[in-house]
């Protein structure tokens, strides 16, 4: 049995918000994406590429493994396609991350960008995703230490993300979950801000799924907030 909450927020600095999530215990679906472009272009490839996989794995066998690079895929298409009829989209793009029950206590982690899935089981919280970013495909293979790479001007720069080219390398695993297991998805608003002993502390309370995630949003406001933040927190009860 799953339990779930989502929240998002626009953060300190940013008048706009172009993260979008949807968290959908009923069916066992949750989608975040972190969405970038000018004007209105990052909202609109967030909304476009979640609600496309959503759609599509709402459609899908439930024990179909296969069906959620698909719903990578048709998203990558999806928002392609509404930059190529809409010039004032041109360039949009955006991070996707899902994760899917697939029954048996199987939870199926997708990624496509730098937001992030975490796993915390038995007081240990590991990074269950991998960023495709500059920093850790690139920056962390030239010897650069933690402190030069956080300040290295090209630390936000994505290597993949949906909607910014026709192939996709999509990341995916198949977690086994234990009862009292959580689930933190996150968008670097979140990840890119606070420690993960925070991030650990708050997992790690007694909080109510809603009381943590509004503890982590604040935690990020606190920090600065420079960059819209979402989490969605998915608890096996």
């Amino acid at each position: 049995m799953l339990e779930a909450f989502g929240l998002s927020d626009p953060g300190c600095v940013r008048s706009n918000n172009e993260d979008y999530f949807i968290s959908d215990t009923e069916s066992g679906i949750f989608v975040l994406a972190d969405g970038m472009g000018g004007a209105t272009a990052g909202e609109r490839a967030s909304y476009l590429s979640a609600e496309t996989i959503y759609e599509h794995l709402l459609a899908a066998e439930q024990d179909g493994v296969d069906a959620l690079e698909q719903g990578f895929l048709e998203a990558n298409r999806a928002v392609r396609h509404a930059a190529e009829i809409n010039p004032e989209l041109e360039g949009m793009g955006t991070t996707l991350l899902v994760a899917r029950d697939l029954g048996d206590a199987r939870l199926q982690i997708g990624s496509v960008g730098d937001s992030r899935a975490y796993l915390s089981s038995k007081g240990r919280l590991s990074v269950v995703t991998e960023d495709q970013t500059w920093v850790a495909e690139v920056g962390s293979r030239l010897g650069l230490s933690d402190e030069e790479l956080k300040k290295h001007p090209m630390r936000h720069v994505l290597t993949m993300a949906v909607g910014t080219g026709d192939q996709l390398r999509i990341f995916s695993r198949i977690l086994q979950m234990e009862s009292g297991d959580q689930v933190l998805l996150c968008c670097d608003g979140l990840h890119g801000v606070v420690t993960e002993k925070t991030l650990q502390d708050a997992l790690d309370s007694q909080k109510t799924l809603p009381e943590k995630a509004h503890y982590l949003i604040e935690a990020a406001k606190n920090a600065g907030g420079p960059d819209n933040v979402t989490v969605v927190l998915i608890q096996f009860v």
